[in-house]
C-alpha cells in the first residue's frame, strides 16, 4: 500500500477540521494552509475531493469555508482515503505460466490477508481517534521534566 501526498494531506486537513468541530464558523482553505504548511491551491484539490464524496460541507461567500459534515467519530480514514486515492491496494501484475500455482496461492494466503488486513485498520481509525492521540502528543510536548 502506498499513500500519495495528497492522501496525507487530506486525513492531515481533516484532523484540523475535527479540531475545530464545534467552531460557529467555516474553517478557510488559506486558515488549513498555513496551519498545515500546505500549498492552497493543492488543498484546494483535495477539498474538491473530499466534498465529492461528501466528507466536507462547503460554505460559499466572505464568511464561507469547509465543515465535516458529519461528527469525527464517524468519519474513518479509510473514508478519506478512498476518496482521494486512486487505489488503496495495488494488485500485482500477471504472473508467467511456470509461477501461476504459486502467485494464486501467495495472494490467497498472504497479500488478500494482508490487505484485508490494512482495509479493516483504516476502517477502524476515526478522525476522533487522530485528535485524541494529537492532543495527547501535544501535552506530552509540552510537559517538563526536572531531576
Amino acid at each position: 500500500m502506498k499513500i500519495s501526498a495528497k492522501g496525507r494531506y487530506g486525513i492531515a486537513a481533516m484532523v484540523f477540521l475535527a479540531r475545530n468541530y464545534d467552531a460557529s464558523s467555516p474553517i478557510t482553505i488559506i486558515s488549513i494552509s498555513e496551519h498545515l504548511g500546505i500549498s492552497k491551491i493543492y488543498l484546494e484539490q483535495v477539498f474538491s475531493l473530499l466534498k465529492r464524496s461528501r466528507l466536507v460541507n462547503s460554505i460559499k461567500g466572505s464568511q464561507g469555508g469547509y465543515q465535516l459534515s458529519r461528527h469525527p467519530r464517524e468519519i474513518t480514514a479509510y473514508d478519506i482515503l478512498s476518496s482521494i486515492e486512486i487505489s488503496l491496494i495495488e494488485k500485482a501484475g500477471p504472473a508467467t505460466e511456470r509461477m501461476e500455482t504459486l502467485n494464486r496461492m501467495l495472494s490467497r494466503r498472504v497479500f488478500s490477508v494482508l490487505d484485508q488486513s490494512i482495509l479493516d485498520t483504516l476502517r477502524a481509525i476515526t478522525l476522533e481517534d487522530l485528535l485524541t492521540a494529537l492532543n495527547s502528543e501535544e501535552t506530552d510536548e509540552t510537559l517538563m521534566y526536572f531531576i
